[in-house]
């Protein structure tokens, strides 16, 4: 990166923000363009100047940051805000980045911020540097990652991926073609991944979203394979996988 990230904070709590802009201030990859306590003054901001990366927080008065989101023709890369576990599913299908819950630990920030700095490698490193490849990231366009395998680096369109799966401190990812075992912690590579195509279902599981056949409480089926679900992620599995809400696969009983 040559030149820092143009960044907004929107959030209707004051110390929400000044906790967000102390954390800001220590990265020197973030340049803080204003902080705003509403989405209107947001959204006029957004008219007038080129923004790369927006801290929002989901529920305020008037127009909430989904309906924000929802606004813009060509939005930045967001990091949803929330006091509230169960918004965050409505992230997920905003295509956000990424979602920090209330109060924020600085190292979940951290976390947070490395995902948009790699996804930022991301894009100059699999498009040339045009007026079109500074638009923001859509989750139609090719999303890789890079895993060093018998020292070379391996270049992975994240859509051929089936599940990975963690053993230790080695990860297996699955392909239909291969299978890539590197050594890498399963939440190093989480953060890598699209936080709006890949869901965390168990400590040891990562599954796409897209390739999701069934799903029971206990497990998702992916190429006829269950993949259990860990006991602490059950709701957000429930929230994702409940066909009363969203457009996703059947149950399985």
């Amino acid at each position: 990166m040559t030149e820092p990230l143009r960044t907004l904070i929107v959030d209707d709590e004051p110390h929400a923000i000044e906790v967000i802009r102390k954390y800001v201030a220590q990265i020197k990859e973030i340049e803080l363009l204003g902080t705003y306590t509403n989405a209107i003054s947001a959204f006029q901001e957004l008219q007038k100047s080129k923004v790369d990366l927006m801290f929002l927080d989901i529920s305020m008065p008037g127009l909430s940051g989904t309906d924000l989101v929802r606004s813009l023709q060509n939005p930045p890369l967001i990091i949803f805000t929330t006091a509230y576990q169960e918004y965050a599913i409505e992230g997920f299908d905003l295509n956000a980045v990424d979602y920090l819950l209330k109060p924020i630990p600085f190292d979940r920030f951290l976390r947070a911020i490395d995902k948009v700095i790699n996804l930022y490698k991301l894009q100059s490193i699999s498009r040339p540097v045009t007026t079109e490849s500074a638009k923001p990231f859509s989750a139609s366009q090719p999303f890789y990652i890079y895993m060093r395998i018998d020292r070379q680096l391996i270049k992975l369109d994240t859509e051929e991926i089936l599940w990975i799966e963690s053993d230790k401190d080695y990860i297996k990812v699955v392909t239909k073609k291969n299978t890539y075992i590197t050594k890498q912690k399963i939440s190093s590579m989480e953060n890598l991944l699209p936080i709006w195509a890949f869901l965390r279902v168990h400590r040891s599981f990562i599954v796409p979203l897209n390739k999701v056949t069934g799903y029971n409480p206990n497990y998702v089926i992916i190429e006829n394979t269950k993949i259990p679900i860990g006991r602490n992620y059950k709701q957000i599995c429930l929230d994702k996988f409940n066909p009363g809400k969203h457009n996703t696969p059947v149950f399985i009983e």
